[in-house]
């Protein structure tokens, strides 16, 4: 018989709605999994085995009853280390929080614990979730499972990490600056940036990446992270950008598009295997259908990146002086960016918040004269050593510590969605993936055209070796 931990989430519902197994078979199963494979890995940091069994048991009993609270009733979840869950650790990667345990969910947490989804604990991060690999001071480093010397990205690695290696079918993540799409093209899987207010927010840790960061689902095929999405996306009034948003739907066949292919962002260099398997994506797009042509960016990159860069800066030097006066974090470049927003002067925010409006105005624009959708590569590096912050070179050129990172924080200063999706891979096996990013509110539209591909170059069926 198939291994429960290995099913997708919506095949788990399935099961669970015919009678053919119980959300607490399917649950040891996966706590078996855990066992066996995330002391090699380091994505799951906080187990909470008795409350995944508790959940898992009432979850039983109301298929049972035939009064299941929803779809995915009893269908395991992880949620990231930046994600408040109550009465789990919540350290954010970072000594400062060590002994922190919220005393709520967050919102999408409470959504999904009010579905049924049984969750299973925390997946690491690196610290204040502020880099693009995974390693702390608290947990420790977190592994690539398709080979574990490399990193899965960051820094919603630990997420990525445990649903490539069947750690939980579903996880819920953040991306405030590829944070969700650069690890799920690091490992063979679909994730969803969604556009701001898409997925609400509150009862969570402070922002400190002004609106840019969302909660986005992370998983195995499209279906899944639909079905996710469908939970955590309603609207609420204590998220104003939530009010604002269209009901969540994804057409039943994606519309053919006018996607514009960006292969590399001006001289910034792209892994030559990332940029032949990213162009292949491309082509066979316009095979299924869709207008693609190739171009450059409708904006200058390098303009953009002081921007994203003061505001991290000044959120970082907020947080550290709002709640812990005088600690610094652990990590150097932390330290430095602190400190650099700590005499970042007050005009100099203003100046980046009018260059995030104008940006916005300016993509809004560009999606208003006919285009649907931009397409680039989710990451320009593969996979680097596990420890290392960034890689040094990518195809022979040194790069800065956000090298790798160059085609995915566009998206989060405009608040657009943008989904990854896995492409073939490389000469090695490792996985190799591609972005779209849309309109603000299309969402359920790049879920179609992601839901397409899935069936033209399905990957659900691709796993990395046995632990």
């Amino acid at each position: 018989m198939t291994d429960p931990a290995t099913l997708p989430a919506t095949a788990l519902a399935g099961l669970h709605a015919a009678g053919a197994l119980s959300p607490v078979e399917a649950l040891e199963a996966v706590l078996a999994r855990i066992a066996r494979v995330n002391p090699a890995i380091n994505a799951i940091v906080a187990l909470d085995e008795a409350g995944a069994r508790a959940a898992a048991a009432a979850s039983a009993a109301r298929w049972r009853d035939g009064v299941p609270l929803s779809a995915l009733d009893g269908v395991p979840i992880t949620v990231k280390d930046n994600i408040a869950v109550a009465g789990l650790p919540c350290a954010w990667g970072s000594p400062l929080l060590r002994d922190f345990v919220p005393e709520r969910d967050e919102l999408p947490v409470a959504r999904c614990r009010a579905a049924g989804m049984v969750i299973l604990g925390k997946t690491n991060v690196p610290e204040f979730t502020l880099q693009g690999y995974t390693a702390n001071a608290v947990h420790g480093v977190t592994r690539n499972p398709w080979n574990k010397a490399l990193t899965p990205g960051g820094s919603s690695g630990g997420a990525v990490a445990a649903v490539a290696a069947g750690l939980g079918p579903l996880a819920l993540g953040t991306d405030g600056g590829g944070s969700i799409r650069r690890p799920c093209s690091h490992t063979g899987l679909v994730g969803l940036k969604p556009s701001i207010g898409r997925v609400p927010r509150c009862d969570g840790l402070p922002a400190i990446l002004h609106d840019c960061e969302g909660v986005g689902p992370i998983a195995r095929t499209t279906a899944d992270l639909v079905a996710l999405l469908g939970v955590i996306a309603p609207p609420d009034a204590r998220d104003p950008a939530s009010r604002t948003m269209a009901p969540f739907a994804v057409p039943p066949a994606a519309p053919r598009l006018r996607i514009l292919f960006v292969p590399r962002f001006g001289a910034h260099p792209v892994d030559p295997e990332i940029a032949e398997r990213v162009e292949a994506a491309a082509h066979r797009l316009a095979v299924l259908g869709h207008a693609v042509e190739e171009g450059a960016a409708p904006f200058d990159i390098d303009a953009l990146n002081p921007i994203f860069g003061a505001i991290g800066a000044a959120g970082l030097a907020w947080l550290l002086d709002d709640r812990f006066p005088g600690a610094a974090p652990e990590a150097p470049m932390l330290r430095e960016m602190a400190e650099a927003g700590r005499t970042l002067p007050a005009a100099r925010l203003f100046a980046a918040l009018a260059g995030v409006a104008a940006f916005r105005r300016r993509m809004a624009a560009f999606f208003g004269s006919g285009w649907d959708a931009i397409l680039t590569p989710a990451a320009a590096a593969l996979p680097w050593h596990a420890a290392e912050v960034a890689p040094a070179t990518i195809d022979g050129q040194a790069v800065g510590p956000r090298g790798h990172a160059v085609f995915t924080n566009f998206a989060n200063l405009a608040g657009l969605p943008g989904i990854a999706l896995p492409c073939e891979a490389g000469t090695t096996g490792l996985p190799i993936g591609f972005q779209l990013v849309g309109p603000a509110g299309s969402d359920g539209l790049l879920c179609a055209v992601a839901a397409e591909w899935e069936r033209a170059e399905p990957w659900a069926g691709r796993w990395p070796a046995p632990a």
